[in-house]
């Protein structure tokens, strides 16, 4: 695992409780050098600071996403709910505010983890409507074409093409999808919105994954194959 943290004492305090969880952990300290060592060490997940100086967090984690489906876990002591998305946008699949504590740091990482790293047989592939997705490989081609796409937003898509037309709230999608028992759910807004990004035709008038007010999203398939008409309503 890779620590990417320009104070020294903090770099320590959260090493030392990832190597008694029984991680093997190395520091970087700005993020020139987490780039260097992320390319050389292909780590687990990379722990990302998003103040560093040089380069900063939120540069770091896109250009690590253009080489590398690593699990980013940002860090931030800014605590506002733009500063959090603009993170979870650049392709980290979870943040965390500092102050913090370091067990419930680790519970982070082992929770990102479990998503990332399969302890059984895979769900076998989903091929319907356009999409193929492998679950062993973790891949999804769309009407042949691969999508790139971060380890939450294949969670997602990969738990909703297995129950299309079913409307779940975004509560929901959080636990169910993603295990967590608490988070932020503007997390799962970010994660929708993204996704949207990569399969739809148009993002600001979604057909496949909609938004039901009130309840929450529900991906919509066809039955042909083919992808619906676009209605009058639009909607995001």
């Amino acid at each position: 695992m890779l620590v990417v943290e320009d104070e020294a004492t903090l770099a320590g305090v959260v090493r030392d409780y990832l190597v008694q969880a029984g991680f093997q952990v190395r520091i970087a300290a700005d993020g020139f050098s987490a780039l260097d060592l992320a390319a050389s060490w292909q780590p687990d997940l990379v722990l990302l600071d998003r103040m560093l100086p040089g380069l900063d967090g939120v540069e770091v984690c896109r250009r690590l996403r253009r080489t590398m489906s690593v699990p980013v876990i940002m860090v931030t002591a800014l605590g506002t709910e733009d500063d959090r998305i603009l993170g979870l946008e650049t392709g980290a699949d979870d943040y965390v505010t500092k102050p913090f504590s370091p067990r419930e740091l680790v519970l982070r990482v082992k929770s990102v983890l479990r998503r990332s790293i399969k302890e059984f047989a895979p769900e076998p592939p989903v091929e319907t409507a356009g999409f193929l997705l492998d679950p062993a490989a973790r891949t999804v081609l769309h009407h042949g074409e691969p999508l790139a796409l971060t380890l939450r937003e294949f969670d997602l898509l990969a738990f909703l093409l297995r129950r299309p037309n079913q409307v779940f709230s975004r509560e929901e999608l959080i636990k169910t999808v993603w295990g967590w028992d608490f988070g932020d759910l503007s997390t799962v807004t970010v994660h929708v919105r993204r996704l949207r990004e990569k399969i739809e035709a148009d993002p600001t008038a979604p057909q496949l994954l909609k938004t039901v007010w009130g309840v929450g999203y529900r991906l919509d398939l066809p039955e042909t194959g083919t992808l619906p008409e676009e209605d009058s309503h639009g909607g995001r």
